[in-house]
């Protein structure tokens, strides 16, 4: 079990999604994502997410991401936040999502 504090030491954050490119340099399949977080600007990140979404679906979509984890190097880009997602019953991750549009940057609490 986790304390209340420990819980707001996590800074999740709803952004949305403004470039999509294709990851080669990846281990396992990926997109390299640009998020625009509104006042806490935009942060790269690199997701897993390709097999069951389109680049052209995913842009302007709008996600959920912790924002404060250390800077990640993987292969030749740097991950500066981890966008959320489920696990389905194949393992692929399914993104979480605000069911409204809510304002870049908003705190998930």
């Amino acid at each position: 079990m986790i304390s209340w504090n420990d819980f707001e030491k996590i800074d999740i954050r709803s952004g949305t999604i403004l470039e999509v490119n294709d990851f080669p340099g990846a281990r396992k399949p990926a997109y390299q994502l640009s998020i625009d977080f509104g006042e806490l600007g935009i942060k790269r990140s690199s997701a897993q997410i390709t097999t069951l979404y389109k680049k052209e679906e995913l842009t302007g979509r709008q996600v959920i991401a912790v924002i404060n984890f250390p800077v990640k190097q993987i292969a030749n880009f740097f991950s500066e936040c981890l966008v959320l997602g489920v696990y389905n019953e194949s393992n692929d991750v399914v993104l979480l999502q605000p069911s409204l549009p809510v304002k870049n940057g908003s705190k998930i609490g």
